[in-house]
């Protein structure tokens, strides 16, 4: 069974870049299309990003377009999400998020239930 686990958060100023990794293990990261999604105290979670299987094919949520990319590496069974001039509103828990059957477009990106396994977390804040 695949198990997800991320890492990279951490307190970062505004203006600034953060890359979480999402590391796999229990079965080949290539079978997945795979997803980021974040939750901030009080708000509701919000997709961020996904990614096709080949890495062909990627959606960003309007709110990250531009600085976030997402990207992945089939051969180490990781996926990352580089964030560059970070803003307090990216202050979130990110989640790294995959399913065997879900295709990346811009309403798999939206629905955090359609996603089958989900990781435990980590945590990006942005502060001065």
């Amino acid at each position: 069974q695949l198990q997800l686990v991320e890492s990279g958060g951490g307190l970062v100023q505004p203006g600034g870049s953060l890359r979480l990794s999402c590391a796999a293990s229990g079965f080949p990261l290539n079978y997945y299309d795979l997803a980021w999604f974040r939750q901030a105290p009080g708000q509701e979670r919000e997709g961020v990003s996904c990614i096709s299987r080949g890495g062909s094919n990627t959606n960003y949520a309007d709110s990250v377009e531009g600085r976030f990319t997402i990207s992945r590496d089939n051969a180490k069974n990781t996926v990352y999400l580089q964030m560059n001039s970070l803003k307090p509103e990216d202050t979130a828990v990110y989640f790294c998020v995959a399913d065997l059957q879900l295709v990346c477009d811009s309403v798999s990106r939206r629905l955090g239930e359609l996603w089958n396994v989900w990781g435990q977390g980590t945590q990006v804040t942005v502060s001065s």
